[in-house]
């Protein structure tokens, strides 16, 4: 029998293990670690969006997690933006990161997609068109590392209509990439990161209960995908894009959306949630969660 527990919570969830006294001490076993999850960044040189960010870098840095995984829109737009303007949040975005003391992994989110939007003025023919200024900036689009006993699999779910528009979706080509690289991880636990989310009652909370789901604000083939992450040892989601907070359990998978960074995309709380970012206490094969506000205060509060 299927079973579904759904958290919504703004502060820590617990599954196992306990987060120590002192959140920026080391794990004490050898294959405890802890990470960040940090999404929607939406830098931009606005709305001291940068200083927001170096703060939440500051944050991070004190409390020494082994490496920060992104969940997408690290920028604030390329959707609809000149290759300079595209060009020059990416740079912002590069530089800004150096401030990190620890590797950083990035996941893909619709923002970082280059010149889809016609209003552009971009050419698909341009050789930096679409995913390809975000893959020669900062990673390939989808891909999979190991950190201890753990295995971690980045999926791109960002497809393209024929009229320039963005939508939820793993495409045939990850799917198949998916099923042989998640066999080869064998028994070790298994944690994604996907941008917009492969479950979310969000549209519920945000529109009214009676309301569903836009293409563009879920994986539309989010049940196909579900159904290979089932057939392993699959115990987290990770997923961003909706500027929201949320813990779904599923079939035994956490599907957590991440909050924002940015939250209002710098403007202030987002459904009371104030601009923050996951740390995730990762204990053999369980793991704590707490979402961190790093007490940014927006030019509108200030």
């Amino acid at each position: 029998m299927k079973k579904i527990i759904f958290f919504l919570l703004i502060g820590f969830y617990v599954i196992g293990c306990q987060p120590k006294q002192n959140s920026s001490s080391k794990p004490e076993n050898s294959d405890d670690f802890s990470f960040v999850f940090m999404t929607d960044i939406h830098l931009t040189e606005k709305r001291n969006a940068r200083e927001g960010f170096l703060q939440a870098i500051d944050t991070i840095n004190s409390l020494s997690p082994d490496f920060v995984l992104t969940g997408g829109d690290n920028i604030m737009d390329a959707l609809g933006q000149t290759y300079e303007r595209s060009d020059s949040l990416y740079n912002l975005y590069q530089e800004t990161i150096k401030n990190l003391n620890m590797p950083i992994y990035h996941s893909m989110g619709n923002h970082e997609v280059f010149g889809l939007y016609k209003s552009s003025g971009i050419s698909p023919d341009h050789e930096e068109y679409g995913k390809k200024l975000y893959e020669n900036r900062l990673a390939k689009r989808y891909y999979s590392f190991d950190h201890k006993n753990w295995h971690f699999v980045v999926l791109d779910g960002i497809g393209f209509t024929d009229k320039r528009r963005y939508y939820g979706k793993v495409d045939e080509e990850q799917i198949e990439w998916l099923k042989k690289d998640l066999a080869k991880a064998g028994k070790k636990p298994i944690a994604v990161s996907i941008h917009i989310p492969l479950l979310s009652i969000g549209s519920q909370i945000m529109k009214g209960p009676n309301e569903g789901m836009g293409k563009g604000e879920i994986i539309s083939n989010a049940n196909e995908v579900i159904a290979i992450l089932e057939q392993h040892n699959t115990k987290l989601v990770l997923q961003g894009h909706l500027h929201f907070l949320e813990d779904i359990q599923y079939n035994g998978i956490h599907y957590i959306t991440g909050g924002a960074v940015s939250s209002q995309w710098w403007q202030g709380k987002r459904y009371g949630m104030e601009e923050g970012f996951l740390k995730i206490d990762v204990c053999g094969k369980d793991f704590t969660w707490e979402y961190i506000d790093f007490g940014w205060v927006p030019e509108t509060e200030s």
